[in-house]
């Protein structure tokens, strides 16, 4: 379980620098266009951050659905994996 922990903390650093919002103020449950104001061009760069830190291949189709800091968790669990 300790890898997801570390996964979740990763993505939300991510998240952080790329949104400039406190990591303090980002649960799994944070919304990125809702609470974050993320645009199209920040959810390509915190996709391609994921991929980059992570090593993995996030599918433009997969990117539509990844609303909230959880649901990115969980994609980059399932790629981590897979």
């Amino acid at each position: 379980m300790a890898v997801v922990d570390d996964v979740e903390k990763e993505v939300v650093s991510i998240i952080s620098n790329i949104s400039g919002v406190d990591e303090s103020e980002i649960t799994s449950e944070t919304n990125f266009v809702k609470d974050l104001e993320v645009d199209s061009i920040k959810a390509i760069e915190i996709t391609v951050a994921l991929e980059k830190k992570f090593k993995v291949s996030v599918k433009d189709e997969d990117i539509p659905n990844i609303t909230t800091v959880g649901k990115a968790v969980e994609l980059v669990n399932r790629l981590i994996i897979a």
